[in-house]
């Protein structure tokens, strides 16, 4: 049984006293696009029985740290500096402010958005391979953001004492790969072209990209493809997601951050010239934020059904007819030194992400996630001890260097 009003019906534009109108206008008008079921059976509530732990998956977990660990150290004998044994390669370190919006629905108002603030956060935009690879091998992005001040929640274990919420995402809306035995095989074919030559892998994905746009002249897309030869498009016009579910309070969801400034727009699918830039993504970050301001919109999916929207198979993209992207937050970034050698040390050499660093209420689910866990933290142990650096989880926005 449905009915088609909104969760927010009894809200109206004159009755914001916070909130831009036109970001109110926008989750508003987002509400009253959705067919909206009956408040208890709406949206799938949380609970601890909608994670099934696969059989052998501790012994999976444990072969992908030993993997992560291979290359990270691999990476570590060739450089003589270790790096992280994914997304080593960084493009952009950028200091801002996450906005929370005021008056959300009940199902969106969860967590770290459950009433309306402001939190500094530092965002880093990366490449996903543990190699330090010149531009031109074009692969997929990353987005790391780590939300500052986040006081008086329950916090995951491990991280109790910290005031800290990490989205890491990736642009795309699901996994190539439906569990950690599927990422492990993935893994194992990196680690053994790890120490091939950059030749070799600018070749690989310069063939990937011709392929991947013939796929796309007849409306088709590869994932398999874009993992090797992603488009040369400008990483700031990126969408970026969690890919696999977290707990969202009382609910379940994934996470999407998006262009929401015009001029992040306008990046969008645009062109970028690479030449023989080694690092042609971080310069134009850096030109970019020399003398503009962005904003990215934090978007919430909730789930509405766990046959379609599975908990344990992140290669399932859940569909947004079924449950939009709903408005919950908008990230603003100012203009900045976005790559000085002052917080490049700090975020890349000091700071982890993780999406096991954050609150109880948006823990992260399903097996992909769990698997995150162990190889997360061992990659960053291994980083630290080989680079003599300690690790760092702020307290304070003040801390982020300019």
């Amino acid at each position: 049984m449905t009915n088609s009003i909104s969760c927010a019906e009894n809200f109206t534009v004159n009755d914001h006293k916070g909130l831009d109108a036109r970001h109110f206008e926008t989750i508003h008008s987002k509400l009253e696009s959705i067919d909206v079921p009956t408040q208890t059976q709406q949206y799938v509530l949380y609970d601890d029985s909608l994670e099934v732990k696969q059989p052998g998956e501790d012994k999976t977990f444990d072969e992908i740290a030993t993997a992560m660990r291979h290359i990270a150290e691999t990476m570590n004998d060739r450089a003589r500096h270790a790096a992280r044994a994914v997304h080593a390669k960084s493009h952009g370190l950028l200091k801002g402010d996450l906005k929370v919006y005021e008056q959300l629905p009940e199902p969106f108002a969860q967590g770290l958005f459950r009433r309306s603030a402001s939190y500094p956060v530092i965002l880093r935009l990366s490449t996903n391979p543990g190699d330090m690879l010149p531009d031109s091998i074009s692969t997929p992005r990353g987005l790391a953001v780590k939300v500052i001040g986040v006081h008086g929640e329950q916090m995951l274990p491990g991280h109790e004492d910290e005031v800290t919420q990490d989205f890491v995402c990736v642009n795309a809306k699901a996994f190539p790969v439906p569990d950690a035995a599927g990422f492990l095989e993935q893994l194992r074919v990196l680690e053994k072209h790890a120490t091939d030559s950059e030749t070799l892998k600018q070749a690989v994905s310069t063939t990937a990209r011709v392929a991947e746009s013939v796929l796309e002249s007849i409306g088709l897309k590869s994932a398999t493809l874009l993992g090797f030869g992603h488009p040369q498009t400008h990483i700031l016009g990126e969408t970026f997601c969690s890919v696999a579910p977290l707990r969202y309070g009382n609910y379940v969801a994934k996470i999407c951050i998006s262009p929401a400034s015009e001029n992040l727009k306008a990046l969008t699918n645009k062109h970028l010239e690479i030449g023989g830039n080694y690092s042609a993504l971080r310069d134009a970050v850096v030109e970019f934020f020399g003398t503009n301001t962005a904003e990215w919109e934090v978007g919430v999916q909730l789930c509405t059904d766990v046959k379609k929207m599975p908990i344990e198979d992140a290669s399932v993209e859940w569909d947004e007819k079924e449950s939009p992207y709903v408005p919950v937050a908008r990230i603003t970034v100012k203009p900045q030194h976005a790559y000085s050698p002052e917080r490049r040390v700090y975020v890349d050499e000091m700071l982890s992400f993780s999406p096991w660093h954050g609150l109880s209420a948006h823990r992260p689910l399903g097996n992909i996630m769990r698997a995150r866990k162990k190889s997360y933290e061992a990659s960053s142990r291994f980083r630290h001890s080989m680079n003599g650096r300690p690790a760092a989880e702020p307290k304070t926005g003040t801390e982020i260097p300019d």
